[in-house]
């Protein structure tokens, strides 16, 4: 006689839902989530059973049920503490908004004024005032927002050169975050990749014999990401506008990061872009601009109004809680007060004598194992690469096992703690941290340090996760 298929002893959804370790689920997720994520263990459990393995009882599906929501819970957007010393810190979102564009946002999240004119009473035109203050910030008798650097480059291609030739340094066909890379945002926009000199060594005579009656743009794309150090040579930004101009062709320069003006390593500036002859320049509103993320293109009024009226701009357009946001971080830049008031400002000049005396404070709250050392921060994000920052660490000698179970329990906890590690060493980094959140990291540090491993806590599997800007900072400190 055959023995009976196990898999029909499993237990219905229905059944299934009715077990208490899920009733807390049902009021925060709903039938539905609770039932795809039994659905989805179940589903599991019978290719398991078909593979040979036990069948699961009751108790062991309800907690497999919690650990699935669990982990797309964790995945969520949700706030946490980045003790990591990367500034820009591309996986946690850049730059973190000023109080003033968090109200912004807030005060924007309902009915609000994005499309209309309280002088009037009719339709507004969205980012108007945006753009005005964009316009007064940089000079430029022309800006349009859009909602991301890539984005305000693709419109720029699309709308200026689509089925044309658009030349380019090959030194400069660079690749940004999530694979996205310039050869393909130029395929996407329509146009034509026209390559010239090397990739360490491009001459103003290999722009001038590219230039064909098929030529619509000059293209300079400044390499956020990498450097390129030794032999190398490329034209001018004044040598190329006047080729451009020679030409009767627009030059367009992606400077990246959105540094307006000043001196900051060796990263470009909207304004010396201009002065120096740019038609057009695109920027992010993110990094080091400091606000949320957004595109910027500035520029020749006629350009930016053809860039404006085209098909893409539509597609690409900044959303009102973007824009709130947005709006307040330019305030913070015409008033003067972007230091003062934008974090990613203030965590960049902060010096040693800022921030020793916490990291000191903290050491001594965490006691033995845990001492200040000398070390090193990171602009990162797309920023300053290969730059970094002298800042005072706490390293910390985990008490029972390694660092990676340590640093799982951070990442589990409320709020979530993003360290990085050294040589089997926890390293925390308070450039990053918001002097208020001192207390909240000391007391996480601390149920981190002292609690065993645990299974099944409900946050997911203990697992190790390593950002390509963690890997960036522990390459600049070791």
């Amino acid at each position: 006689m055959t023995a009976p298929d196990p898999r029909r002893a499993l237990p219905k959804v229905d059944t299934l839902l009715t077990h208490p370790l899920l009733a807390p689920y049902r009021d925060e997720w709903g039938r539905a989530p609770l039932a795809g994520a039994a659905r989805h263990v179940l589903d599991a459990c019978r290719t398991a059973i078909g593979r040979g393995e036990p069948a699961p009882n009751a108790d062991l599906l309800a907690q497999r049920v919690v650990e699935h929501l669990d982990l797309t819970g964790a995945r969520r957007v949700r706030a946490v503490i980045n003790a990591t010393g990367v500034v820009l810190h591309t996986n946690l979102g850049r730059s973190p908004l000023s109080s003033a564009a968090r109200e912004a946002v807030l005060a924007a999240s309902g009915y609000s004024t994005v499309e209309f004119d309280l002088a009037t009473g009719g339709r507004g035109k969205r980012g108007q005032a945006a753009h005005a203050m964009l316009r007064t910030l940089t000079g430029a008798p022309g800006a349009l927002i859009v909602n991301n650097a890539a984005a305000a480059l693709l419109l720029s291609l699309g709308a200026l050169a689509r089925g044309k030739e658009v030349v380019v340094s090959r030194g400069e066909l660079i690749e940004i975050g999530g694979e996205f890379r310039i050869p393909s945002i130029m395929e996407a926009a329509g146009v034509t990749l026209v390559e010239v000199g090397t990739t360490n060594r491009t001459h103003l005579r290999d722009y001038a014999e590219a230039i064909t009656d098929r030529t619509a743009l000059l293209l300079l794309v400044h390499p956020s990401n990498y450097r390129i150090e030794g032999f190398t040579a490329s034209p001018s930004l004044p040598e190329l506008a006047a080729l451009a101009r020679q030409h009767r062709i627009p030059l367009l320069h992606d400077i990246g990061s959105g540094l307006l003006h000043g001196t900051l390593g060796e990263e470009p500036t909207v304004d010396d872009s201009l002065r120096d002859g740019a038609d057009l320049v695109v920027f992010s509103g993110d990094k080091l601009f400091g606000g949320p993320q957004a595109g910027m293109v500035v520029g020749a009024e006629d350009l930016v109004a053809g860039l404006a009226r085209h098909p893409i701009a539509r597609a690409v357009r900044i959303d009102k809680l973007t824009l709130a946001a947005l709006e307040a971080t330019l305030l913070a830049h015409l008033s003067g007060r972007r230091d003062q008031e934008l974090p990613v400002w203030r965590s960049l000049r902060m010096g040693w004598d800022d921030l020793h005396p916490r990291a000191q404070r903290l050491a001594a709250r965490l006691g033995p194992g845990a001492e200040v050392r000398e070390g090193a921060s990171t602009p990162g994000g797309g920023s300053l690469p290969g730059q970094t920052i002298r800042s005072p660490l706490v390293h910390l000698t985990p008490r029972s096992d390694s660092e990676a179970a340590t640093m799982a329990r951070l990442r589990h906890g409320d709020p979530p703690v993003i360290a990085r590690t050294e040589k089997g060493r926890l390293v925390i980094d308070l450039r990053t941290v918001d002097e208020d959140d001192d207390d909240t990291l000391a007391a996480a540090l601390l149920r981190a340090l002292q609690t065993p491993p645990a299974l099944g806590n409900g946050s997911g599997p203990a697992t190790t996760a390593s950002t390509e800007s963690e890997d960036r900072t522990q390459h600049a400190t070791s």
